[in-house]
């Protein structure tokens, strides 16, 4: 009985491996199975058929040793650096795309394979490859080699070609890569063929504009021309040169169009050196009429930038008691043809108060005309006041309007006063006091009517107690004193004018959610504001700048102290008992210092709140002005 059941046993199976072996021998690729030490355990017909070895000739030997015992080079294949063997050392599948198996008659057989982990209770204990000859997949790949050198030929005589144009030729494939150059393209730009294969023409070529400012690539014509398949031709370019020079081109960038779709462009390219130097002898032809047109251009700007008759009260906010008796000073003094003295510190809006006397005037209709006495070279103080002829000094080409005249029937407003040189101080006080001058050059006496407002942070009665002002030209125009009072000492106003400040900058900036909080507040109402409204409103500008949320970046934009040495490079003149005054040249150069020190603290950015012009507090068109008359340029 027992027998019995023991036969049944076997009789199953044996039929269960055969039917194993039905649906192994059915797979398309061979298949061994392997035990934990490498030896084969079965495999099916593909297997035999690939590789000609039977069954019972491989059971029971290492596969390594019969079908991988060395590379298809002959050299030795180590046991261990076999990744049949290695899926049986740390259970991982290993896929091999380029290996060889070695068939019965001593031939190597081209195959890929897959070893796959037998695991039991979590260790392996065999391994079952997959496996597939690649014979047909070779022969493929060796007709593709045959196609490319075919390919390299066709190319060599296209370059022949190429190479004869005069022009510089570029192929690029559809991501930019440049894939061919001629001879031509090596002249102009010094790149070799070989050095550019593969490589970006943008980033090569074509990486910034001739004023080295960046230029993105997705702004570069070439690409554009395989982004939408269309012709571009540009003709006033820059391609960079291997010694880092800039070559003017012009060139036409094509597509490659296949199948309707661009793969690629053709860019070609000539030098426009000779052309571009023949273009700036025609402009350094026409330099003298330029200036003079400049010039002319420069007396009509003169109103269009200091003129400004839209101040009013309504720009000056705030509701407390300082406040209130400055305005109260403004509006008894304002119709009056008095001579008005502002006082106060840096950046507590002088200039404001000065057009909302001129605005509440009766030369309201007409303009205030602002002149900064700190930005005026002592030489240029009687051209800048009261103008020049044509030739009355070296570089006087033509007629020059000064300011008095312009303001003839407005207001005159003198910002910084207390830079006037001593020397000039007189010439000044002689055209307020008697309404009349004479233009540089020029004897004819010109009468005007203006009324002065005038400016300073200084102590003028000190000034003048120390012999740096004088006395009379004080009393001339302090007739009306107002004091504008700084900001720390009108804590409640700080609120409406940081939140106007805020609401104007967000709107500028489109980041309209920004607010202040009582924590911000309080933060504004602590702070010693030495810099008065001026530092409050570049501290809520770069709060707003900083801000990329709806929260209001206000701890990244407070500044706790003043500037430093670092940022005033050029320090203030000093004077002693046996020098208490500085020659005409000496403040010249002190300017023209203190004016590079302004410019490199700004990067040599002359506009914009953090400006050079800014920063000096003039404008800046004024600020041109005066580079140029003290010589000053941007390095390079």
């Amino acid at each position: 009985m027992e027998k019995n059941c023991q036969d049944q046993e076997s009789e199953e199976l044996a039929q269960l491996r055969s039917q194993h072996q039905l649906i192994l021998d059915s797979a398309g690729e061979g298949v061994w199975g392997l035990d934990k030490e490498g030896k084969i355990t079965f495999g099916n017909k593909a297997a035999v058929e690939i590789l000609g070895w039977q069954l019972d000739k491989v059971l029971g030997q290492s596969s390594h040793e019969v079908h991988h015992h060395s590379h298809a080079d002959g050299s030795p294949y180590p046991r261990s650096e076999c990744p049949i063997f290695a899926s049986l050392k740390d259970g991982e599948v290993h896929k091999v795309d380029n290996e060889v198996f070695w068939h019965t008659n001593g031939s190597p057989i081209p195959v890929e394979y897959i070893s796959t982990p037998i695991l039991k209770d979590g260790k392996p204990n065999g391994a079952v490859i997959v496996f597939r000859d690649n014979s047909a997949r070779r022969e493929i790949e060796a007709q593709r080699q045959k196609a490319f050198e075919e390919l390299e030929r066709l190319r060599t005589e296209y370059h022949l070609i190429l190479d004869a144009a005069g022009e510089g030729i570029y192929g690029l494939d559809r991501d930019g890569l440049i894939t061919f150059s001629n001879a031509a393209s090596t002249e102009i730009l010094g790149w070799k063929s070989s050095d550019i294969q593969s490589r970006s023409a943008h980033e090569i070529h074509h990486h910034s504009h001739a004023d080295g400012s960046n230029y993105p690539r997705e702004q570069c014509p070439i690409y554009a021309s395989i982004q939408n398949g269309e012709v571009r031709r540009v003709e006033n370019e820059v391609f960079w040169h291997t010694n880092g020079s800039a070559v003017p081109v012009e060139y036409t960038s094509t597509p490659i169009i296949q199948d309707g779709e661009t793969v690629g462009a053709v860019v070609v390219f000539r030098d426009i050196s000779d052309r571009k130097t023949i273009e700036k002898q025609r402009e350094l032809a026409y330099e003298e009429i330029k200036e003079l047109k400049e010039k002319l251009e420069m007396e009509r700007d003169y109103l269009r930038d200091e003129v400004n008759t839209a101040g009013s009260f309504g720009e000056i906010i705030g509701e407390s008691a300082a406040i209130k008796r400055t305005l109260a000073q403004v509006e008894a003094v304002a119709a009056t043809p008095a001579s008005v003295l502002i006082l106060g510190e840096s950046g507590v809006g002088k200039e404001m108060i000065a057009r909302a006397i001129h605005s509440r005037s009766d030369r309201a209709e007409c303009p205030m005309v602002k002149v900064n006495c700190a930005s005026i070279p002592g030489e240029l103080f009687e051209s800048e006041f009261f103008g020049h002829v044509k030739g009355s000094f070296t570089g006087a080409h033509q007629d020059r309007v000064g300011r008095l005249q312009l303001a003839d029937g407005g207001t005159l407003f003198l910002d910084e006063v207390g830079e006037i040189p001593l020397a000039q101080q007189g010439k000044l006080l002689r055209a307020l006091q008697e309404n009349e001058f004479e233009r540089v050059g020029d004897d004819k006496t010109m009468r005007v009517d203006v009324r002065v407002v005038a400016a300073t942070n200084r102590n003028l009665e000190q000034e003048v107690r120390e012999g740096r002002f004088r006395e009379d030209l004080f009393y001339r125009l302090s007739v009306f004193p107002i004091e504008v009072p700084p900001l720390r000492d009108r804590i409640s106003d700080i609120a409406p004018i940081a939140l106007s400040f805020l609401e104007k900058a967000s709107n500028e900036l489109g980041r309209c959610n920004l607010q202040l909080s009582r924590s911000h507040l309080a933060v504004l109402e602590k702070h010693k504001w030495p810099g008065n409204i001026r530092e409050l409103k570049n501290t809520i500008d770069r709060a707003v700048i900083s801000s990329t949320s709806n929260k209001l970046r206000l701890d990244l934009a407070v500044v706790e102290s003043g500037p430093t040495t670092e940022t005033s490079k050029t320090p203030a003149p000093t004077t002693t008992k046996d020098s208490a005054f500085l020659t005409s040249l000496e403040f010249k150069e002190l300017e023209k210092s203190n004016i590079t020190a302004a410019l490199e603290q700004a990067n040599w950015k002359t506009w914009g709140d953090e400006g050079a012009a800014a920063l000096l507090g003039i404008k800046p068109s004024t600020l041109a002005y005066q580079m140029k008359t003290l010589g000053i340029k941007k390095p390079d």
